[in-house]
């Protein structure tokens, strides 16, 4: 996996990024944040500029929500229904979807980035339910932002030991996630307070 990654990053560079999160967040079935953790990885090693990955990756994700949300909102529920399955939105991951919506409402655009087969659904489900593109934008953003953030930030931290906690993902699932990541974003919004505070010392 990390050889293939490496080939295509090498090949299509930024761009590379960009379509590979696009295209994961449309539907196909792409290992989005083992990419986005690659990359952050090999920023950490000076392979790529930190900057550059973060926004392509951010780009990319922003882009292919958005288009989710369009087509939804053209298309309609009854397009999902027929077609949803050869871009591998299963109607399974449409009830959950549905299920998680009607319980924690536009949240669901933004923690589910973060529930593998909900992030490919939940932009569909918002434009089909005709959500203002203002409000649209501000739950789904944030949502790229974080995580985004989340995930390219773990790899640069993390470094060669990317590859370790991936597995300690596959086999815990949801709940490293729900412990990892507010840990992580705690630690950025402290790097980024003592950034401040020495900015303007």
């Amino acid at each position: 996996m990390e050889q293939t990654m490496f080939d295509i990053l090498s090949q299509y560079g930024y761009l590379g990024i960009f379509f590979f999160l696009m295209l994961g967040i449309v539907g196909l079935p792409l290992p989005d944040e083992i990419l986005m953790t690659f990359i952050g990885y090999l920023a950490s090693i000076g392979r790529l500029n930190l900057f550059f990955t973060f926004i392509s990756a951010l780009s990319g994700s922003v882009c292919g929500i958005t288009v989710s949300y369009f087509l939804g909102s053209r298309l309609g529920y009854p397009f999902l229904k027929r077609y949803g399955s050869k871009i591998f939105i299963t109607r399974r991951r449409l009830r959950i979807s549905q299920f998680l919506f009607r319980k924690y409402g536009n949240w669901v655009l933004f923690f589910g980035y973060f529930i593998p087969g909900v992030r490919h659904v939940t932009a569909y489900m918002a434009g089909i339910s005709n959500l203002s593109p203002g409000r649209f934008a501000a739950y789904a953003y944030t949502g790229a932002l974080t995580w985004c953030t989340t995930f390219v930030g773990l790899g640069y931290l993390l470094g060669a030991h990317w590859e370790n906690v991936f597995h300690v993902m596959h086999r815990y699932g949801v709940l490293f996630l729900w412990i990892a990541i507010p840990l992580f974003l705690v630690w950025v919004g402290r790097v980024i307070y003592q950034q401040r505070n020495r900015f303007n010392a």
